[in-house]
């Protein structure tokens, strides 16, 4: 997706009239403050906005198409209002909401949540943070109460221990996502040299370990007494809901909390640098990466938009200029520009990461590509498809954002966070369309040409010969200010009900399976549809029996490289070409391939979806299969091969798949296939497996559109020419004999985390059997968030950012896993809490709360099951692909109901044999081994 698509990417339906329409019967101390309706042909979202006396902002948007909910909550603080020394307060409230409140325990309010069958979740950026929940419709007034409760009582249940034990989920969650993961730490680094040092751009949203060491509890309670108030948040909620009643309970358990102080705007301060930063940086990496950044305007200054098309224009895709000069030509596996924008600032970035094969990854050599593609654009300038181009994605972003509650919501709370207009869709759409050519070499020559920059090399380990420039920066680290104990106290705050009493759930909602019609095209091809009218949209699904299950051991990765090749050229047109061809349409056909089966993947607009199936047909009945093309595809999925080396959880997944199933399986190698065996692969071989598997007799088709059944398949009437015979699986391999209690190390030197396996050979799938009811074993285990596993490990012992169990089931095999990244010095601890949680699982099975826990929570989660087409799609591959009856989901439903806990404890017993499971740790060998061996368990280093 573009950038620019960013903050009208989950518009909605569209409306042209805003209006203030006279109040009636609105709950005291609610106001409205406008209005805007639908008008057809018009693109927008509709929504009413309302006001609390205590500042709280309310939008309501309706759609009634789904019985269900999204309630965001959006505050406007991130870590651009945090001080100098006490970085990573915004982030670190965004764990601390969800460790219950005055009137709800601890750990519930996930319970609550996920046992009314919903999702939430939180997330934190430069700007705001913003906790969300999706449910169905029946749970709103609950998760009212819950938000309310966090807004205004949060402080009384904050307690030292709940502080230091998110304080530790933090550290995990930053040695997780940033420390033990390749290039982790480059933005962070990246982001000092291009901001003034104490600008609040200049930290990490996650903070710095130090500040957050330096914390104490009443820190981070005057942090959110200062910005967590009601007048610095915009409440939204969309979906399924009688807005009479809804505003009543908005009124009911927000109206009482006590405004906060007052917020103001944070000043946009013009970004500028004196001369270029060059920096550099050795990392756990196989492929050179260079970044550049210019400093240039803030989000929605009159200037974003000519610099967004600027950006695509240089490095958007695959006609763009850095592609064309760095990728098509295999200097880089990957290279793009884009421009990104934050409240305050925004960059223009550029990314490319070299190819080691080419110059051994000299990032000198890209630096001055680099150089050479920002003057061959002066000179090339701004062609009339460039903004035609730009026209047709913002059209086809924007109708296809329409598709989700939680799309809409979102796009509400940010523009009315942001803009005071939560509904941006038109403005957008015209500050787009409106950008000329002029604009754009305007921005061109304001901020980019012959203007200072930062630009950044990240190299491997020991090998900083191939920076592109020698470092002239380094990092200013701001005077910390005198930082004077802060002594908090609580203001009590009082409710005219009983806040502690769990509102009631309404009537239960009835579920909407979509509609499904079978038919087959004039050639035999199984096509499975469901209408929806939502959006004028086709979602179209080809697969195709095979993938890497039907490939030799030795040829692994064929399939992959086959889809990518498909992916290429044609005997017609080009890739940029078609690439070309595609954006002026909005559309999309992506190619690809994994386990079981090759996957064509087409997005339309309905009006376009002719010429999109043309181009179709083209890609899959006339691939080009040119060598250039074949060699270039090759040399990246090498080196990216050799990248996934330096990536733990990698490191990991393909280690276990190994001893499952054994090396001469293809279920024990990476469909990605390895470095030797893609090394082998020829054109020949694509060639070979494009003719034997991508046949009609393998095909099978899913759509999901606004079209009768009819009409569809008079589209598709270009694929019922398509020929060619059914194949067949080839016989697996026996597995070998696990050797259970053993743990297996791979050595990962200097890892910041270990990756921790515990797995056995399970059950294959299938939808009311014993798989089935395994899943549903396993949900207080390891399967919700609240589980006993994470609780365990994340919340109680603060060993990981998160852990979980589950299994994994296909046609032919399946596996049970417990899995987790933890902390270097915990992890023999890790390991032997793991394996406690099995034994006594095994051992005890769940709890008659446990199991009317898993009961509610899966059965009324089914509501939120089939809203978008991408799950209706889903549903309908599961039903085609395993056989299924088209009300299977009611034989599941009868089983969550009626199931014993006897039964479900009688598999556990079964399937939960702890002497069976290999353990499988990837970790830095020498930190991690001597705790290992007092757990008394052979180890044996692979």
């Amino acid at each position: 997706m573009k950038k620019w698509m960013f903050l009208i990417v989950s518009a909605a339906v569209l409306s042209s009239c805003s209006h203030t329409p006279k109040q009636k019967q609105l709950p005291d101390g609610v106001t409205l403050v406008e209005s805007e309706v639908v008008q057809p042909g018009k693109i927008g979202i509709p929504f009413k906005k309302y006001r609390l006396d205590n500042g709280l902002t309310v939008i309501l948007h309706q759609d009634d198409s789904d019985p269900l909910v999204h309630v965001d909550v959006t505050y406007h603080v991130g870590s651009d209002r945090e001080k100098i020394g006490k970085s990573g307060f915004a982030h670190l409230f965004e764990h601390m909401m969800f460790q219950g409140s005055q009137h709800v325990a601890d750990e519930q309010h996930f319970k609550i949540v996920t046992e009314a069958g919903g999702t939430l979740n939180g997330t934190t950026n430069s700007d705001r943070t913003n906790y969300y929940e999706t449910v169905p419709n029946n749970q709103l007034e609950k998760m009212l109460w819950l938000e309310s409760d966090r807004m205004g009582f949060l402080l009384p249940a904050l307690t030292e221990k709940k502080f230091e034990v998110q304080r530790e989920t933090v550290k995990n969650e930053r040695a997780q996502r940033i420390d033990n993961r390749p290039y982790g730490r480059m933005s962070e680094r990246f982001n000092q040299a291009m901001y003034p040092v104490g600008h609040p751009y200049s930290w990490p949203v996650i903070g710095w370990p130090a500040d957050l060491n330096r914390a104490n509890v009443d820190d981070v309670k005057a942090f959110f007494a200062r910005w967590y108030g009601p007048n610095n948040a915009t409440l939204t909620i969309g979906g399924d809901f009688n807005e009479k009643q809804a505003l009543a309970w908005v009124e009911k358990y927000f109206g009482g909390i006590p405004r906060g102080p007052e917020v103001k705007p944070l000043p946009k301060t013009k970004v500028t640098l004196e001369k270029t930063h060059y920096l550099s940086m050795e990392d756990r990496v196989h492929l050179p990466l260079l970044r550049i950044g210019f400093p240039t305007v803030y989000a929605r200054h009159q200037d974003e938009a000519p610099l967004d098309l600027l950006a695509n224009i240089l490095g958007g895709g695959k006609t763009s200029i850095l592609y064309q000069n760095l990728v098509k030509n295999g200097v880089a596996v990957q290279a793009s520009a884009s421009h990104p924008c934050s409240e305050l600032a925004c960059q223009m970035t550029i990314i490319a990461v070299a190819n080691p094969s080419k110059d051994n990854g000299d990032l000198n050599n890209i630096d001055k590509i680099v150089n050479q593609s920002i003057t061959e654009f002066e000179k090339r300038g701004v062609s009339d498809e460039d903004l035609e181009k730009v026209k047709a994605e913002i059209k086809a972003d924007t109708i296809f954002g329409l598709q989700s509650v939680s799309g809409k919501v979102s796009t509400l709370a940010y523009n009315e966070t942001f803009t005071g207009e939560p509904d941006q869709t038109e403005a957008d759409l015209k500050r787009y369309s409106s950008v000329t050519k002029a604009d754009v070499m305007r921005v061109f020559n304001q901020y980019i040409k012959n203007k200072p920059m930062v630009v950044m090399s990240v190299v491997p380990e020991g090998k900083e010969n191939l920076i592109a420039h020698a470092d002239n920066f380094k990092p200013v680290l701001p005077k910390l200010p005198e930082i004077k104990a802060v002594q908090f106290k609580d203001k009590k705050i009082t409710s005219n009900f009983d806040r502690s009493v769990i509102p009631p759930s309404g009537p239960a909602p009835i579920i909407k399976v979509p509609n499904i019609w079978r038919g087959k095209l004039a050639n035999g091809i199984d096509v499975m549809s469901t209408v929806t009218d939502e959006t004028p949209t086709v979602e179209l699904v080809v697969y195709l029996n095979g993938g890497h299950r039907v490939e030799p051991v030795a040829k692994s990765g064929l399939a992959e490289i086959t889809a990518a090749m498909m992916n290429e050229s044609t005997q017609l047109h080009s890739n940029e070409e078609l690439a070309q061809k595609l954006d002026l349409l909005g559309s999309s056909i992506q190619f690809d391939s994994s386990g079981y089966q090759s996957v064509i993947q087409v997005t339309s607009l309905t009006e376009n979806l002719d010429k999109t199936l043309t181009l179709l047909n083209e890609k899959l009945f006339k691939p080009g299969f040119k060598s250039e093309d074949f060699q270039r595809i090759k040399q990246q999925i090498l080196q990216g091969l050799k990248h996934q080396q330096t990536v733990p959880t990698y490191l990991a997944s393909v280690g276990l798949s190994q001893l499952l199933y054994g090396k001469n399986s293809p279920l024990g190698v990476s469909s990605g296939g390895t470095i030797e065996s893609v090394s082998k692969l020829t054109l020949a071989d694509v060639k070979r497996y494009y003719k034997t598997f991508y046949t009609a007799a393998n095909a099978q088709i899913i759509a999901v559109s606004n079209l009768k059944h009819d009409s569809l398949v008079e589209h598709l009437g270009g694929l019922s020419h398509w020929k060619g015979k059914a194949t067949s699986y080839p016989k697996l391999p026996a597995p070998p004999k696990l050797k259970g209690g053993t743990i297996y190390l791979i050595d990962k030197p200097k890892a910041a985390q270990s990756v921790v396996m515990i797995s056995d050979r399970a059950l294959k799938y299938d939808a009311t059997g014993d798989y089935f009811k395994a899943s549903l074993m396993n949900y207080p285990l390891g399967g919700a968030f609240n589980s006993r596993i994470n609780l365990n490990l994340r919340e109680d012992k603060g060993y990981t950012y998160g852990a979980r169990s589950g299994f994994s089931g296909g046609v032919e095999a399946g596996s049970f896993t417990a899995s987790a990244s933890v902390r270097t010095d915990v992890t023999a601890e890790s390991v032997q809490e793991f394996i406690k949680e099995l034994v006594k699982y095994q051992k005890s099975g769940m709890t008659d709360a446990e199991l009317d826990f898993m009961r509610k929570s899966i059965a009324q989660g089914q509501a939120l099951d089939y809203e978008t087409p991408y799950q209706k799609a889903g549903f309908m591959r599961t039903i085609q692909r395993y056989k299924l009856a088209d009300d299977f989901t009611k034989k599941q439903a009868q089983i969550i109901e009626s199931i014993s806990k006897d039964d479900l404890n009688k598999l556990a017993s079964k399937l939960l044999n702890i002497d069976d499971m290999i353990i499988l740790v990837v970790g830095d060998k020498d930190k991690i081994e001597p705790k290992l061996k007092k757990l008394g368990y052979p180890i044996m280093t692979l």
